[in-house]
């Protein structure tokens, strides 16, 4: 019985603890950086892997996205940044279990490149930016190649902070240590 407490409140304070530093990301998000170097993708394969309860590890990074968005404001891109977001979730759900320096890397990487395939199609899509042509559309993905690397590099910088962080809390205060192997 005791055990079984334990192990509640190591989730409840995992939990907490996981949403409070996709909360944080959040913020971030509206501090001024270069063009794409956000934290949103990190933000969202953390939740994915973290957050025990699948419908919130989906929606918490929906809704700090939505917050951030009234600060900095709308676009036409919005809808397939959400579903980008949405996929690199379901990227960090592969992390359950078994999160390993060379799978969480390789994971940052899976979630970044779907994020400069998705939000560059939707900018020869939905924009006038480039004609509406197969050689528009390879120019629209050579003209966002700048962007990707700097959503690598703040994939691989908030990855870091996320995961270590929440690695280094784990460490410093039992009471978020797993319970039983489990993950939050």
């Amino acid at each position: 019985m005791k055990l079984a407490i334990l192990d509640r409140n190591a989730v409840f304070y995992r939990t907490v603890l996981a949403l409070a530093m996709i909360v944080l990301a959040a913020i971030l998000r509206i501090v001024p950086h270069p063009w794409n170097f956000a934290p949103i993708g990190a933000m969202a394969l953390f939740s994915g892997a973290m957050v025990r309860d699948r419908r919130l590890a989906l929606l918490f990074p929906l809704l700090a996205l939505f917050a951030s968005d009234l600060f900095i404001g709308f676009h036409k891109l919005m809808p397939l940044v959400y579903a980008s977001t949405l996929v690199s979730v379901a990227l960090g759900f592969l992390l359950r279990g078994r999160k390993t320096l060379g799978r969480i890397a390789g994971v940052a990487l899976l979630g970044a490149i779907q994020f400069f395939l998705v939000t560059n199609f939707g900018v020869w899509l939905l924009l006038d930016t480039f004609p509406k042509t197969a050689a528009g559309l390879v120019a629209c993905y050579i003209g966002g190649v700048p962007l990707f690397w700097n959503t690598l590099a703040s994939d691989a910088l908030y990855v870091i902070l996320l995961f270590g962080g929440f690695a280094l809390a784990e460490h410093l205060f039992p009471a978020l240590q797993k319970a039983l192997a489990e993950h939050v």
